[in-house]
């Protein structure tokens, strides 16, 4: 995967994926790859979490340091965010009412955290997109997935909806894109849970009127 220089450019449908195709991704993964792929909102930069080599990467990337940065990952369900946050029950609610779905919920981090990313902040971005390809994806690979949004400094729309013209524009930079169609050009709502009260930090994809 790694021997050329350009990106290799995986289909990846909604549904019947085939195994070895998965498992391919993930063994990637595994070995510090940087990955774009589509979510349920936009198509997004990822890479394992534990990943030190795949973060740096993705920082250098964006042309951003990963501690003025706060960063989201997708867990594969709703009993594996525990691992990584410490969740309510005030928050363990809204997180089953709203996910999947086109919202990141930043908690506050546990010590499972790599320190790469939290980095003196207190608090994560939490993802379960509905999205069912990058959930399989992240369930096999056993562990959460980095998600940050594309470099968009000269990039036109299209250059971030359609994974050609991403092939075009990033191929060089990461290992594989997976091409599951066009994106959305929205981004997700990120919605801050503090005890038991809602703060928008951005208002996105998902609606937000009942957190207001």
């Amino acid at each position: 995967i790694f021997s050329n220089n350009m990106a290799e450019l995986i289909r990846l449908y909604d549904k019947n994926n085939s195994q070895s195709m998965l498992d391919e991704i993930v063994k990637a993964l595994d070995k510090d790859a940087v990955i774009i792929y589509k979510t349920d909102t936009m198509y997004a930069l990822g890479c394992h979490i534990n990943s030190t080599k795949a973060v740096n990467r993705i920082c250098e990337i964006k042309g951003i340091q990963a501690s003025k940065n706060r960063f989201s990952f997708i867990c594969a369900d709703l009993s594996s965010i525990a691992n990584y946050a410490k969740v309510s029950d005030f928050a363990f609610k809204t997180l089953k009412r709203y996910l999947p779905g086109a919202y990141t919920f930043v908690l506050p981090a546990s010590s499972n955290v790599p320190s790469i990313l939290v980095q003196g902040k207190k608090t994560v971005g939490i993802r379960i997109p509905d999205y069912q390809p990058i959930l399989s994806i992240v369930e096999l690979l056993g562990s959460p997935l980095l998600t940050t949004s594309l470099p968009q400094e000269d990039l036109e729309l299209e250059d971030y909806t359609d994974p050609s013209l991403i092939f075009d524009q990033l191929g060089h930079a990461v290992d594989l894109i997976l091409d599951g169609g066009l994106g959305g050009y929205t981004p997700s709502s990120v919605i801050e849970i503090k005890e038991d009260e809602f703060e928008i930090i951005r208002e996105g994809a998902g609606d937000c009127s009942d957190f207001n």
